[in-house]
């Protein structure tokens, strides 16, 4: 791989980490953009790194940097740079976000600011979610998607409403996707 590769994988995850707010899932969106966009790796790609990401411990923004740049580079350096760069923007802004946040926690301005920063998370965390409702995680064929639905239907109600646990839905599901496809 060339330098301006490396160039043009960290200026993408220079603008994911500076522009990703509301955590891994809300940046779902614009990580896609950047890479699938680009052409680095193909959508069916990409949802298998989400799938990965969201199995391994850690954010999801961050396992997906890693494994997208072992994938676009072959290498553990091309990991280890997307990893970086991913987090040191927001790294760095927390620093600074935090001692003027602290120091001014009581101002209008601060205040206002987080009533108009907390919907737009809701809303990208909204985006990922259409984002994700694709072929590759719904199936192609029509069975395929009605089971899949209702995978995702049932493990919805069961967190959302019976406050199983994650872990074990995440389990439960695949157990079933194993036993029915």
């Amino acid at each position: 791989m060339m330098l301006n590769d490396y160039l043009k994988l960290i200026w993408a995850y220079l603008k994911i980490g500076l522009f990703g707010f509301g955590g891994g899932y809300a940046m779902l969106s614009l990580i896609q953009r950047e890479v699938v966009d680009s052409g680095w790796i193909t959508s069916q790609m990409f949802t298998d790194i989400v799938a990965i990401s969201q199995m391994t411990p850690g954010p999801i923004g961050i396992n997906s940097a890693t494994y997208i740049g072992y994938v676009v580079t072959g290498s553990v350096l091309g990991s280890l740079v997307t990893t970086f760069t991913v987090v040191m923007p927001p790294f760095i802004l927390t620093l600074i976000a935090s001692h003027y946040i602290e120091r001014h926690k009581e101002s209008p301005f601060i205040k206002g600011a987080f009533m108009g920063l907390r919907p737009v998370v809701v809303g990208l965390i909204a985006s990922a979610a259409l984002l994700l409702m694709n072929s590759e995680n719904f199936g192609y064929l029509a069975s395929e998607r009605l089971v899949t639905i209702a995978i995702c239907a049932a493990s919805f109600c069961f967190v959302y409403f019976t406050r199983l646990h994650p872990i074990l839905v995440i389990i439960l599901a695949g157990i079933t996707g194993l036993l029915v496809f």
